[in-house]
């Protein structure tokens, strides 16, 4: 009997994309109907308020396929917000959030799934190579490197979210009533204790539409690893404030020596003081501006918002309470 059967949970999160959300549905079902057709499944669209018609889209893949959900928020909650809350909200054995953009491949879901059934109740997809633009590919690799050297805990090198969750994996998110939930860091400091297996994949080209990625969101990613995960930054501004500190002494001693020794030939000038005022002008800024981002992370969580506010529901029907 269907009720007897392991339910997988395929989570896909959007914004804008009109032009991936049927196919990716199809996609995710062929793989699932091919490849793990003694499962029960569920798809789940949780769009982030999509301006381009990708509701509309969604609303008729529902009316089509009682198996398809959506959830639609009343506004963009973020690319970590939105798909941290729909796998929270997800009650299948296992959870699997996918790109829509055909970014994280489908074919990669009954690989997940075969290592879960080994015993692996997270398995995580890392990126050995990427078909994305090499420069942009490069950055990440160095943010990964620094992150991971920078970390209280063991970060994963390109690890996205793409990958498999467990039921007690998602009960114990559920639990952590984090409101700037960051997956990437949570698999990181828990995985251990579920059994993480971490499985390679090449990553795909986007199928069509443009990336949502642009610097802002790699500096928000960058910036809630750092200070969610990380104390260095704060180390390295006390550091940097004492090395600067003892060079500016030794420097003034210096000039206090030569002038003292050369009073009438000695003449320094004022270009070496600009320089120094500009110098640790700039210093100081881009320091305040590095505190400033952990006081935002404070301030967001004692602010403590709802994580995602939904606007409605669809095909929710047997599983609301």
């Amino acid at each position: 009997m269907e009720n007897n059967r392991k339910k997988i949970s395929i989570l896909i999160p959007c914004f804008n994309e009109i032009e991936n959300v049927e196919a990716i549905s199809k996609a995710v079902e062929n793989v699932i109907l091919e490849k793990l057709s003694a499962y029960d499944y569920e798809i789940c669209f949780i769009d982030n308020a999509s301006t381009d018609g990708t509701r509309k889209k969604i609303e008729e893949l529902c009316k089509g396929n009682k198996k398809i959900k959506a959830i639609f928020n009343v506004t963009n909650f973020g690319q970590f917000n939105s798909p941290f809350y729909g796998m929270c909200a997800l009650d299948g054995d296992c959870v699997i959030p996918v790109c829509a953009d055909f970014q994280d491949p489908v074919e990669m879901i009954p690989v997940f799934v075969h290592e879960w059934e080994k015993g692996h109740r997270i398995v995580s997809g890392v990126k050995s190579k990427s078909r994305e633009n090499k420069f942009i590919y490069l950055l990440r690799s160095i943010y990964y490197k620094l992150i991971k050297n920078m970390s209280s805990v063991r970060m994963i090198e390109h690890f996205t979210g793409f990958g498999l969750y467990d039921k007690t994996f998602i009960q114990l998110l559920r639990s952590l009533n984090d409101p700037v939930p960051f997956i990437r860091g949570i698999v990181a400091e828990y995985g251990e204790g579920f059994n993480l297996k971490l499985v390679e994949y090449e990553q795909p080209k986007r199928r069509a539409g443009k990336t949502h990625n642009n610097f802002y969101s790699l500096y928000d990613s960058a910036m809630l690893s750092i200070t969610s995960y990380t104390k260095v930054g704060l180390r390295v501004v006390t550091f940097f404030g004492i090395i600067c500190a003892l060079i500016d002494v030794i420097v003034a001693i210096v000039y206090l020596v030569m002038k003292l020794v050369y009073w009438d030939r000695f003449n320094a000038g004022s270009a070496p003081m600009l320089i120094g005022m500009f110098l640790i002008g700039a210093i100081q800024l881009m320091f305040t501006g590095l505190v400033g981002e952990y006081i935002l992370n404070i301030n967001t969580r004692v602010i403590n918002r709802p994580i995602v506010v939904e606007e409605k529901r669809i095909n929710w029907e047997d599983t609301d309470e």
